[in-house]
């Protein structure tokens, strides 16, 4: 009785367990929708889109020496994991005179990891807070027109994020000052959407085979 009971924990508990968890990634993996149709970087300088991608949106502002410790736990904890997934992308936003202090930043980043998917686009004051209010949050940006939050963005340019988050209730932005938020709460979401497309591929995929 004994060994049976072993065997069955042994061998029958992963199989319901990995049940449990596939079950619950096709029925409740989905990242809400917070807001929809946020604005495209149309007007700002640098050939960088929102559409068809999985993004990554930050505010540099004007102290980017201050934004650097932001960046580099955001390259470590997310870029780091999910860098080569197609159409994955981090767009970080600065004003257009702090062209010189981005490309410090750039090197920087560059020893750490390759950055072929990290893009940086520039515009004026006006272009910078017209694009955050898009997103329509309840955070603000920082007088220097920055702010240590980065936000996940779908490929049709919705605002993604958490509608029961623990901690604030609805959840549209995640600190880059904190690692542990980064590793615990960010990466998480971003699976979820990651496994999101792929989930529709699939399905696309077999819908066009049996035709």
């Amino acid at each position: 009785m004994k060994k049976g009971f072993v065997l069955v924990i042994l061998f029958v508990f992963p199989i319901v367990a990995y049940l449990f968890f596939a079950s619950g990634v096709n029925n409740f993996g989905r990242l809400p929708v917070l807001t929809k149709s946020v604005q495209d970087l149309t007007h700002f300088e640098g050939d960088v889109s929102l559409k068809d991608h999985i993004t990554v949106l930050g505010f540099l502002g004007n102290n980017i020496d201050l934004k650097k410790g932001n960046a580099f736990n955001l390259n470590q904890k997310i870029y780091k994991r999910f860098g080569k997934f197609k159409d994955f992308q981090i767009v970080m936003v600065a004003p257009s005179d702090q062209e010189s202090k981005v490309q410090d930043l750039k090197k920087e980043l560059g020893k750490l990891s390759e950055i072929d998917k990290w893009y940086f686009t520039y515009g004026s004051s006006t272009e910078i807070k017209r694009l955050f209010n898009s997103l329509g949050t309840s955070l603000e940006l920082d007088p220097d027109l920055g702010t240590p939050y980065v936000f996940i963005i779908d490929k049709e340019q919705n605002l993604r994020g958490r509608t029961d988050d623990e901690d604030e209730g609805v959840k549209y932005g995640f600190n880059t000052i904190s690692v542990a938020e980064l590793n615990n709460k960010m990466e998480d979401d971003v699976k979820i959407i990651l496994a999101e497309y792929r989930l529709a591929l699939k399905k696309n995929n077999a819908d066009r085979s049996n035709k």
